[in-house]
C-alpha cells in the first residue's frame, strides 16, 4: 500500500498529512526527508539545523538515519541540532534523561560534533531554570530560522512539553507536567511517583520560527487526540492544533494513528472512493448512525444529505442497498463463535468457514494474564458449554503490572503462615500473582489449569522490549502441538505498555511461517477487544450476543484479579476498573445494534478477522 496524501482543504483536514501502512513506513518517510535537507543544505555551503524529539515515536526514525550515514554515507559533520525538552531534576547522565537517550540513540550511531548537539540541562538548581531557558532560546535564535523541526505528540495533544493551555507565543520555558504525560513515561520509569513533576521546552512560538516542522503521530492511542488537532479548530487546549496555520507542516501518521480522522472514517467525503461491499457497509452504519435511523429506514434524501449520493447511484436503488447491508449486519451476530453444528442448523442459518469441524481446539492469546477475560469472558464461556477444547496462551508474565506493595502483602501471608519469609525476587512474586489469578478466572468457565499455557515471553523484560527468534520459537512450539482450527488474539492495540501490539505482531510473524503447515489452512483467526477500546459495528464481522448470566460470570472472572483492581500500575486514561470498561463497552456495543435496527441484547462482545 503506497503512502497517501492529503492536502490541507480535504473534507475538514486543516494540516497536510502523509499516512503510511506501518510505523516502520513512517520512519523510513520522515528519514528520507531529514536526509534530503541535509543534503540539500550541504550543497548549499551552509550547516543544517534541525530541532529534535525524544521518546518512543522517533526511535525508528534514528535508526534509519543511522542505517543511510553506514550504508550511503549521509553525513552529519555539519549538522547543528537542538532538542526539544528536558526533564527537570535528571542529571545529564541519568539513563531516563533526554540527554542520556540522544547520545544512546542518536549522537553515538552517527559523525555529528557533539559540540553541535544542543540539549536543555535538566541538572540546574530551580532557581536557575529561567536564566538558563532564555540562554537556550538565544542560542537557538542564533541559528534560525532551523530548516526542519521533527515533533512527536503526546495524547493530551502535548508538543515538546507544551501542555494544553500553552500560548502559541510560548518560548523556551520551565512547564508542569500534566498528569497524562506523566503516566506516559510510566512504562519508562516503572512507577508514577519516579517520574519527574516539571521539564523545560521550547514554546510553541519557537518551533514555529522553523522553516519546516514534520509531526510524526504513530499508534491508535494517538488517534483521538490527532483527529482534534487536524480537522478541530485552532484551541490552545489541543497545542498540537497551533501548528495548523504554519505554512510548512506536515503531519506524518501510520494507519492506526489515522483510524479516526475523516479520510479513514468516511473517505467518500474527501476523495472518491471504490464502492466494494466493506466499503458499502461502513458508509450504510455510518449513515444509519448520523442520521439516527435504522438501516431499514433510510431515505433517499438521507443519502443525499450526507454525500452519499455517489453510493446510490453505484447501487441503482437504496432499497435494495438497504435490505444487503441489513442482511450482513444480522449475519454477523451469532450465538456459535466456534462454529454451529449441521445437526442444528435451521432454514436460512448462515454456513460459516469450519463448521463442519466439531468440537475443535481453540487457542486464546492473551497479552497479558486477563485481557482473554475482560475482552472475551463471555465467547470464551460459550465456547467451552458448546464442547469445544479451549486452551489460553498468556504471552507474558504481567509482572510489571503488580506493585510492590501487593507483592511485599502476599510475603507477608506466607511469612504469617508459615513463619519463614522466602527469599525469592520480588518479580517472581509478581509472577506467581498473575498466574494463581489466571487460574482462578478460567476457573470460573471451567478451563482447567492443564489447557493454561504461561509462555513468558523473553521480550517483555528486554530493555527494547523487541521480540526476538526465542520469542517466535516459543510461540510457534506451541501452534504446532495444538494445531488450532481457531485462535483469538488482541486487536486492542491502545494498551499504555504496547504490549498488545508487540504480541500481535509476533504472532503475524509467526503464522506467515505457518502458511504451509496441514493445520494453518483450517484455521480462522479472530481479534477481540475490550479492555482499552471496541470494534465498531462496520468493523465487527462475528458478534457474539450476552446473557445476563454471562456478564455476571464475566465480572466474576475479571475480579479474580485482584492486583489489577482499584489501583494499577498502568492504568492508561481511563480512570475505570477493568469490570467497567468491560460491562459498560458491552452494553454499548449491544445499544449500537438497536439504533440500527437489529435484535436488543443486554450485551456483546464483538470479533474482527486477522
Amino acid at each position: 500500500m503506497p503512502i497517501r496524501s492529503i492536502p490541507r482543504g480535504a473534507g475538514p483536514t486543516r494540516i497536510p498529512l502523509m499516512i503510511a501502512p506501518s510505523a516502520p513506513d513512517v520512519a523510513e518517510w520522515v528519514a528520507n526527508e531529514i536526509a534530503e535537507t541535509i543534503r540539500t543544505t550541504a550543497q548549499q555551503g551552509r550547516p543544517c539545523v534541525l530541532i529534535l524529539p525524544t521518546g518512543s515515536t522517533p526511535k525508528t526514525i534514528y535508526a534509519r538515519l543511522a542505517h543511510l550515514h553506514r550504508t550511503q554515507g549521509l553525513s552529519f559533520r555539519h549538522v547543528i541540532t537542538f532538542n526539544l525538552d528536558e526533564y527537570q531534576g535528571l542529571s545529564g547522565s541519568d539513563p531516563q534523561g533526554y540527554a542520556a537517550f540522544m547520545q544512546r540513540e542518536f549522537v553515538s550511531q552517527v559523525d555529528i560534533d557533539p559540540a553541535n548537539v544542543h540539549i536543555p540541562s535538566g541538572s540546574l538548581a530551580i532557581e536557575q531554570v529561567d536564566q538558563a531557558a532564555q540562554a537556550y532560546e538565544n542560542a537557538l535564535r542564533a541559528h534560525e530560522p532551523a530548516d526542519l523541526c521533527l515533533l512527536g505528540i503526546g495524547r493530551n495533544g502535548h508538543i515538546a512539553f507544551n501542555e494544553p493551555g500553552s500560548s502559541i507565543h510560548s518560548q523556551t520555558r520551565l512547564v508542569a507536567l500534566d498528569r497524562t504525560t506523566r503516566l506516559d513515561a510510566v512504562r519508562e520509569f516503572g512507577d508514577l511517583a519516579l517520574v519527574p513533576t516539571r521539564g523545560i521546552t521550547m514554546g510553541i512560538s519557537t518551533i514555529r520560527r522553523s522553516k519546516r516542522i514534520i509531526l510524526v503521530g504513530l499508534g491508535e492511542k494517538k488517534a483521538t487526540v490527532l483527529a482534534r488537532a487536524i480537522e478541530g479548530p485552532m484551541d490552545a487546549a489541543c497545542p498540537a492544533s497551533l501548528l495548523q496555520d504554519h505554512a510548512q507542516t506536515v503531519f506524518v501518521l501510520d494507519t492506526d494513528a489515522a483510524h479516526q480522522l475523516t479520510c479513514a472514517t468516511r473517505p467518500w467525503l474527501v476523495q472518491p472512493v471504490e464502492w466494494h461491499h466493506a466499503m458499502m457497509v461502513r458508509a450504510v452504519v455510518d449513515l444509519s448512525q448520523r442520521a439516527d435511523r435504522p438501516v431499514l429506514c433510510l431515505t433517499d434524501s438521507d443519502y443525499e444529505a450526507h454525500g452519499l449520493s455517489d453510493l446510490v447511484a453505484h447501487t441503482g436503488s437504496v432499497e435494495t442497498l438497504n435490505r444487503e447491508i441489513h442482511r450482513h449486519l444480522v449475519g454477523c451476530i451469532t450465538g456459535w463463535p466456534g462454529g454451529k453444528p449441521s445437526a442444528l442448523k435451521r432454514p436460512g442459518d448462515i454456513d460459516r468457514p469450519g463448521d463442519d469441524i466439531q468440537p475443535k481446539r481453540i487457542l486464546i492469546i492473551s497479552p497479558h494474564p486477563d485481557d482473554d477475560v475482560i475482552s472475551m469472558g463471555g465467547t470464551m464461556g460459550r465456547l467451552v458449554q458448546q464442547g469445544h477444547q479451549v486452551f489460553i496462551a498468556y504471552a507474558v508474565s504481567g509482572h510489571h503490572g503488580v506493585l510492590d506493595e501487593d507483592a511485599h502483602r502476599h510475603l507477608n501471608f506466607i511469612r504469617l503462615l508459615t513463619g519463614t519469609t522466602p527469599t525469592v525476587e520480588l518479580s517472581s512474586v509478581k509472577t506467581t500473582i498473575r498466574t494463581s489469578e489466571a487460574i482462578a478466572a478460567c476457573a470460573v468457565y471451567g478451563v482447567g489449569a492443564e489447557n493454561l499455557h504461561f509462555l513468558e515471553l523473553p521480550f517483555y523484560d528486554r530493555k527494547d522490549k523487541r521480540p526476538q527468534e526465542d520469542d517466535a520459537a516459543l510461540l510457534g512450539n506451541l501452534l504446532d502441538r495444538l494445531q488450532p482450527h481457531q485462535i483469538y488474539a488482541a486487536g486492542d492495540l491502545s494498551d499504555p505498555n504496547g504490549t498488545h501490539r508487540t504480541v500481535l505482531d509476533l504472532l503475524k510473524s509467526v503464522l506467515a511461517t505457518k502458511s504451509s503447515a496441514s493445520w494453518r489452512s483450517l484455521c480462522t483467526c479472530w481479534l477481540y477487544r475490550g479492555a482499552w477500546a471496541d470494534w465498531d459495528v462496520a468493523e465487527a464481522q462475528m458478534v457474539v450476543p450476552l446473557s445476563p448470566q454471562d456478564v455476571d460470570r464475566k465480572r466474576q472472572a475479571i475480579l479474580c484479579h485482584q492486583s489489577q483492581k482499584d489501583k494499577v500500575a498502568f492504568p492508561g486514561a481511563d480512570a475505570r476498573e477493568f469490570w467497567q470498561r468491560a460491562a459498560d463497552r458491552n452494553q454499548a456495543a449491544a445499544k449500537r445494534l438497536v439504533q440500527l435496527g437489529l435484535t436488543a441484547y443486554v450485551a456483546v462482545e464483538n470479533f474482527a478477522p486477522l
